[in-house]
């Protein structure tokens, strides 16, 4: 698969998606958010990609939104845009729903800088490991603007209202021992020893999970962040228990455990998730 500001290779299961404007810091651009999204869209429907990692090329992860083009490379309507304000809709926000919404899990291998969108692009994903030399930094409000690619709903949720604010209202850039302490990464490595980390621990999901299993677990682990009752997750996973229970992965998985051999799972993302999902399709979601 062919990108310009992007890489996209697949190995032992794993789509390892790269970050490539390293002389510019892996800095983004509308054409490398047009990539990315093209990049989760095919790692979503490859039945062959069991996990997906997101790292960066050179010594950044990614510095942020490409500020080349001067003090107006955040407005909008600079280039001639005639869509209403309520219309606009932030690129960086499209790439973190659409991670949100992955059946793959997502893994972050921070190598390096990672402020502005580098911080917010991880907040969707399900792990995050960190390089001794990553750096992170939600610098927004010191460039004049507000956090954007969904920010503000996830880090409170990953990191608490207190941490969240400090981080965000200061846009301070802190080290990697500080993002692990406050919960935003949940390992920090030497850099040598990140992809080796990160690409074991997408190994390790496909080679022991079944991928729908993973799928519904991922979702519902997101999705239900905001439910006001367990109730809610109580009647998913009724719905989940009653259709993976009866299936021929469930059988599979069963099976495996009691012939003490590895399982194979014959059922695919792309064609057997059972009827409920995507449960939360149907809503309605407006500004």
């Amino acid at each position: 698969m062919a990108f310009s500001e992007i890489r996209y290779e697949v190995e032992d299961a794993v789509c390892t998606l790269t970050l490539h404007r390293p002389a510019k810091l892996n800095a983004v651009t509308s054409t490398m958010l047009a990539e990315l999204l093209q990049a989760l869209d095919a790692a979503d429907a490859d039945d062959a990609v069991r996990a997906v990692i997101l790292t960066g090329a050179g010594r950044a992860f990614c510095a942020g939104a490409d500020l080349s083009g001067g003090g107006r490379a955040f407005d909008a309507a600079a280039g001639g845009e005639t869509e209403r304000p309520e219309q606009h809709r932030d690129g960086g926000g499209l790439v973190t729903l659409r991670i949100f919404d992955m059946k793959k899990p997502m893994i972050a291998a921070v190598n390096g800088a990672a402020v502005g969108f580098g911080s917010t692009v991880l907040l969707p994903m399900d792990v995050r490991l960190a390089s001794t030399a990553a750096r992170f930094g939600f610098v927004f409000t010191r460039r004049g603007i507000v956090p954007e690619s969904c920010s503000t709903w996830f880090l409170p949720r990953l990191v608490g209202m207190a941490r969240a604010a400090e981080w965000m209202c200061t846009g301070r850039v802190f080290p990697a021992e500080e993002a692990l302490a406050g919960g935003l990464v949940s390992r920090v490595v030497a850099p040598e020893a990140l992809l080796p980390a990160a690409r074991a621990l997408a190994r390790e999901i496909a080679a022991h999970t079944s991928p729908v299993s993973v799928a519904l677990t991922r979702q519902l682990l997101w999705k239900l962040l905001g439910a006001d009752h367990p109730m809610e997750a109580h009647r998913l996973d009724s719905l989940g228990m009653y259709w993976t229970g009866r299936s021929a992965d469930a059988r599979e998985g069963v099976g495996a455990f009691l012939e003490k051999r590895p399982a194979r799972f014959p059922l695919a993302p792309s064609a057997d998730m059972p009827p409920f999902y995507p449960w939360w399709s149907a809503r309605k979601f407006r500004p």
